[in-house]
């Protein structure tokens, strides 16, 4: 079974993904090339886990200030 538009675009906002990101990645389903849909993918994924490393290095700045204080 294909995914529908609609359900492309849910995952995309659900995962996060501007509307220019959305309508790249729907630019390039509807030329049918589907690497550029992966590299568009990888892009965003590899910005979520770079905030992902910030906050975390925010949390061990926290959490090392509590241990300070105890």
């Amino acid at each position: 079974m294909d995914i529908t538009e609609e359900m492309l675009i849910t995952n995309l906002k659900d995962a996060g993904c501007t509307k220019e990101t959305i309508a790249a990645f729907l630019y390039y389903r509807k030329k049918n090339e589907q690497l550029k849909q992966i590299e568009i993918l990888k892009k965003h994924r590899h910005g979520l886990l770079d905030k992902i490393h910030e906050d975390q290095k925010a949390i061990d700045c926290l959490d090392y200030l509590l241990y300070k204080l105890k």
